[in-house]
């Protein structure tokens, strides 16, 4: 499994609950920068989440917003050469996190003004990490099922994540039915009912975005298998003291 073996007792669970970057290291750096890329690893995150969309001319780069603060301007009405100098590019994104897991969300909100019904970006995606060759290290997610149902058919090598806010009845077979890997729920929507009956499907839970230590040691303590955070040193911390 991506982020370890759901299987196991519960205080193999808590050993095996990974700390995931929240945008890299977001609350030591500016969120989804190269700086907080490299702090998370040094900060103990065993994994980097990053949210990827697309500019004018087509390139990948990194950033969670449809809009640049500094402009309003879309990205995808922006060509890279107009951006700021601290979105990076997705390929120096991964540079940055070389040997690390990342979880690459893919941002495609029909609300957002560079929603993509054909959801290309998801091929341009995939075809950025099969130019790397090292699908064990990616795990796609996004909010819209379409999209990492795209995914998930041109890359079957590569792991797929539903992130959702609610979790409605049925969840977790439906992921498993659509063969993703894991679920993302917000953290505080997920109970130990939930990571049981995840975990009965073959699905693993990482959750998003959780940067309380006390609610970390409960998660953990219910199996889940990652938690997604804007402090990796606190979440480290937190998981070493169970």
């Amino acid at each position: 499994m991506f982020f370890g073996n759901v299987n196991g007792m519960c205080a193999e669970k808590v050993t095996m609950t990974k700390v995931l970057a929240h945008r890299g290291a977001s609350r030591a750096h500016r969120e989804n920068t190269v700086a907080a890329f490299l702090a998370a690893r040094q900060l103990g995150a065993d994994a980097v989440e990053l949210d990827v969309r697309q500019t004018a001319d087509s390139l990948l780069v990194v950033h969670h917003d449809a809009r640049i603060a500094e402009t309003g301007r879309p990205l995808t009405d922006t060509p890279f050469r107009l951006l700021p100098d601290y979105i990076p590019t997705l390929d120096e994104a991964l540079d940055a996190c070389e040997g690390m897991w990342v979880n690459i969300e893919i941002k495609n909100n029909e609300n957002e003004p560079d929603f993509d019904p054909t959801d290309h970006i998801a091929e341009l995606v995939v075809l950025a990490l099969d130019r790397r060759n090292e699908p064990e290290r990616w795990l796609l997610s996004s909010f819209r099922l379409a999209t990492i149902n795209r995914c998930r058919l041109v890359a079957p090598a590569i792991s797929t994540a539903w992130l959702t806010v609610e979790v409605p009845e049925g969840t977790a077979l439906s992921v498993s039915g659509f063969g993703h890997r894991a679920l993302h729920p917000y953290w505080e929507n997920v109970d130990e009912a939930l990571i049981r009956e995840c975990h009965d499907q073959g699905v693993e839970v990482n959750v998003w975005t959780c940067d309380d230590p006390e609610a970390m040691k409960r998660l953990a303590g219910w199996g889940v298998d990652g938690i997604c955070t804007s402090v990796p040193d606190i979440a480290r911390e937190a998981l070493r003291t169970l």
